[in-house]
């Protein structure tokens, strides 16, 4: 059964302590707090440095069953080395990495630098290297990227065009692949502020009926200043619960 699962890119958040984590909550804890109130969240601290086994169990161990995490590939693959044929090792250890949280996988997401302007040639030729065995989203910080060929080979290989309204290349909302993965980056693109309850009820609306048509539903919030993200996530999944009575 398809479901629409809503979080935030990361937990770890001073400005969280006291209107999202309980004051005085141990630190420690902080995930399993998370865990409680959201079903998934997107590990960005990946994209900068890989994490230890132990800190992968951990997440793991820290979590119910049920709970997702999506995966923001490393700066190597997309900033340093950009798609080339030079990314095989990162790929291999990124997915060493996923196999330490098992079922709990969601998407893994690809999110181009701004520089980085539309190349189908090397995205054509990276996409066979990644396993088949995962889903994938694409988010691209150039507008040039937004082509009918880019969508042809991401529809080709069952990926997703991230929808991310951040400010450098918003993305049209064009469905590419069996499941949706959002990022909201707030409502100017530039990690700060809250959604109005209008754009709030407009995604619940579009995921839901996404739902319905069968297709599992990612929604990762980014606007992490003064609390803003976890805030807008509650928000909208109290709103797509509404959308199903």
């Amino acid at each position: 059964m398809a479901r629409i699962l809503i979080g935030t890119s990361g937990w770890h958040y001073q400005s969280w302590r006291g209107p999202f984590f309980p004051d005085g909550f141990p630190i420690k804890h902080q995930l399993q707090y998370y865990a409680s109130q959201l079903a998934t969240t997107e590990l960005n601290g990946v994209f900068y440095r890989t994490p230890t086994p132990a800190a992968v169990q951990s997440w793991h161990d820290q979590t119910g069953k049920d709970f997702v995490f999506a995966w923001k590939a490393s700066k190597f693959i997309t900033h340093w080395k950009r798609l080339s044929e030079k990314s095989a090792n990162s790929l291999a250890l990124m997915e060493d990495r996923l196999a330490l949280l098992g079922d709990k996988v969601g998407p893994i997401l690809f999110q181009l630098p701004p520089q980085f302007e539309v190349d189908t040639g090397r995205l054509r030729d990276f996409l066979p290297m990644l396993s088949a065995r995962r889903r994938y989203s694409f988010e691209f910080r150039h507008p040039s990227w937004y082509t009918p060929e880019v969508f042809r080979l991401l529809r080709g290989a069952n990926i997703a065009l991230c929808l991310s309204d951040h400010h450098d290349a918003p993305a049209p909302w064009r469905r590419t692949a069996d499941f949706v993965y959002i990022r909201g980056h707030g409502p100017g693109g530039r990690y700060k502020g809250r959604y109005s309850v209008a754009t709030l009820e407009h995604w619940a609306k579009r995921a839901a009926g996404w739902k319905r048509a069968g297709q599992d539903v990612y929604v990762y919030f980014d606007n992490d200043q003064k609390s803003a993200a976890p805030g807008d996530a509650l928000r909208l999944q109290a709103m797509v619960k509404a959308h199903r009575r």
